[in-house]
């Protein structure tokens, strides 16, 4: 048996199902790819940080129920909808605004604490993840065991999937860091990768539109 009585079998294909949706497209995996592009490696891992402590928050909700909740609650849900799109596109306009600022001079300007905060709230935002905890990981729950340990568990394996998974992306996005040495092309690249958040923020909300409660 693995952890809290689930077989490994299940742990192991619900890790497998855990990496196909985080290898989806998504706001996640785009957002940390601008930051580390355009800000590095350095503050793309803090906000893989905050990003992991999101995803283990919601998990904790949805074994306390309180996910289960927030997606029967048209309410509560658009609320968390809404929310969302608006930090996006506000995440998006502070990328244009600095985009004219030397990469050094922005990057050594922001703590890495702060972007750790922007993964955090986008995640606690995000009506999408308490949809995944609610729709998907109970179907690998035994009812015969105690449920709360077991979707703990699964909600541990799932944010270590997406935190390596997320890593990754900042480590191969980190590598572009060099295309934006010259002024020019930095600030042409840093507002094309703006424009990209925005393209996501509205592709989050009319995705949302269509798996709301």
């Amino acid at each position: 048996m693995g952890l809290a009585g689930i077989d490994i079998s299940v742990l192991m294909a619900f890790a497998g199902t855990a990496m196909l949706i985080e290898l989806t497209p998504g706001p996640n995996m785009v957002y940390l790819a601008v930051v580390a592009a355009s800000q590095g490696r350095r503050l793309g891992f803090a906000a893989v940080a905050g990003v992991a402590l999101g995803l283990a928050l919601v998990g904790i909700a949805a074994a306390l129920g309180l996910a289960a909740l927030i997606n029967a609650s048209p309410v509560f849900y658009q609320a968390l909808r809404f929310g969302g799109v608006g930090y996006m596109l506000w995440l998006a306009w502070d990328a244009w605004r600095d985009a004219d600022e030397p990469v050094q001079q922005v990057a050594h300007g922001i703590a890495a604490r702060t972007y750790f905060r922007r993964g955090l709230i986008t995640n606690l935002l995000n009506p999408k993840a308490a949809v995944f905890y609610v729709a998907i990981l109970p179907s690998f729950v035994d009812p015969a065991l105690p449920v709360v340990p077991q979707t703990l568990a699964l909600s541990a394996v799932f944010v270590a999937v997406a935190t390596i998974i997320h890593a990754l992306i900042v480590g191969l996005a980190g590598t572009a860091q060099v295309l934006l040495e010259d002024p020019k092309r930095s600030t042409f690249i840093r507002r094309a990768l703006a424009l990209a958040l925005v393209g996501v923020a509205l592709w989050f909300g009319w995705s949302t539109t269509l798996s709301q409660p």
